[in-house]
């Protein structure tokens, strides 16, 4: 039967990339659990031809998926400093002061929504993983452990909650009923208030040839297009539209109630419109060049791999990232290849990365077995993983990242 997309329900007659199938990404293993049966599930990425929405089937619901999660925002320096500088913006932007109300929809671990708490700015987090709101609550964040759309919105406006600034980043992806997701904002947001989102932007994926960004988690990848689109539908305007460098090529969009009319366009929505047309994105036919990228990176980075096992060369990786297993899963790469991985994250530490099995430890195993390689699998942050572990050096170990293909980096 062929599947519908999540928007517009249009049949999805064309692919954008067949990664085979792979376990879900942020499933991480403990020890006992090796030996038993480990889910796959197809992971198959197809474009409308309507609304150009590029999507993949949902195998799992997201209380499977979400509701007890690995990742915790807070472990990555450059992403806290990148929300600093957000909330100071954002602040100074809509003017907001102890009588506003801002609002993240998937707050985590109450990274971003602490630096508006230290301004004397209200806030509330909305975290539907009980592990990860739980940490924010901690924090002193208040969080509700929700899924966010129209029923928690319905609950939250008749409790006269309203948002003067609603914020979500990198979760527009993530949701497998978009529409009942926008329409939940429309109706949680003030009068004259602000939305604001970001997302890893397709142009970027495609031109990077970013496939590992591709998992079951991520249920769309989007284009300013299609988001234009979708927002439109349900009475919202985006006016406005920043470039991002985040997770290899980010939107931050702006929106307000479409008759609000507080915020004039500034003419960016429609240049980064006008890009992606010049690039093709508005036409899906011209999308079936991604899929010989994949298959181009895929095979550089096993001809490294191969070459360097062959030499009795040694691998391990650093992170262990959602993209990183979509990137092993579908190269087939296991501890012949890559011996472990190493994470900051100690709620990763100890367990083992789904289907390849490689053990996850903390970085200090790198001094203690000295590989000649580290493969970066969060290659976004790069820099800042090489800034904390120059010393893999110091016994000429190197760096390597795969994305768009094998660079050995200096």
């Amino acid at each position: 039967m062929t599947p519908k997309c999540r928007f517009c329900q249009s049949d999805l007659e064309h692919t954008f990339a067949d990664l085979g199938v792979s376990p879900l990404s942020n499933s991480y293993l403990d020890e006992d659990q090796l030996h038993k049966m480990e889910p796959f599930y197809p992971l198959h990425a197809r474009v409308c031809k309507n609304c150009l929405l590029v999507q993949i089937e949902d195998f799992e619901t997201p209380e499977n998926i979400f509701s007890d999660y690995a990742y915790f925002s807070s472990y990555s320096d450059s992403w806290l400093k990148h929300a600093e500088r957000y909330a100071n913006s954002m602040t100074e932007m809509l003017s907001l002061n102890n009588k506003s109300k801002v609002i993240e929809i998937a707050s985590n671990d109450g990274y971003l929504l602490q630096f508006f708490k230290q301004a004397g700015i209200p806030v509330l987090g909305i975290e539907p993983a009980a592990n990860v709101a739980s940490s924010a609550t901690e924090q002193g964040i208040e969080t509700i452990c929700e899924f966010f759309g129209t029923v928690l919105s319905e609950k939250l406006t008749g409790k006269g909650i309203r948002a003067d600034l609603l914020i979500g980043n990198n979760v527009l992806a993530h949701v497998p009923d978009i529409n009942d997701f926008i329409a939940g904002m429309r109706m949680i947001l003030s009068p004259y208030g602000v939305i604001t989102m970001e997302f890893p932007h397709l142009l970027k994926m495609i031109e990077h040839s970013q496939f590992d960004t591709i998992y079951h988690e991520h249920f769309s990848y989007l284009s300013m297009s299609t988001v234009k689109t979708m927002f439109d539908h349900h009475g919202l305007h985006v006016f406005k539209v920043q470039s991002l460098p985040t997770h290899g090529g980010s939107l931050r969009i702006f929106a307000q109630h479409a008759n609000s009319g507080k915020h004039a366009d500034d003419g960016s929505v429609g240049m980064v419109i006008q890009e992606e047309m010049t690039h093709g994105l508005h036409d899906p036919d011209s999308y079936a060049d991604f899929e010989r990228r994949i298959h181009k990176a895929r095979n550089s980075l096993m001809r490294f791999l191969v070459k360097a096992n062959e030499e009795g060369l040694h691998v391990a990786g650093y992170g262990a990232p959602a993209k990183g297993n979509t990137l092993l899963n579908y190269c087939g790469i296991r501890k012949d290849l890559v011996q472990y991985t190493v994470d900051r994250n100690p709620h990763k530490q100890g367990k083992y990365l789904p289907g390849s099995h490689l053990p996850i430890h903390a970085p200090e195993m790198l001094k203690q077995t000295r590989p000649d390689y580290v493969l970066i699998l969060p290659w976004n942050i790069k820099e800042e993983i090489i800034d904390q572990i120059g010393w893999v050096r110091d016994w000429g170990g190197r760096f390597v990242i795969a994305i768009p293909e094998v660079d050995i980096l200096q």
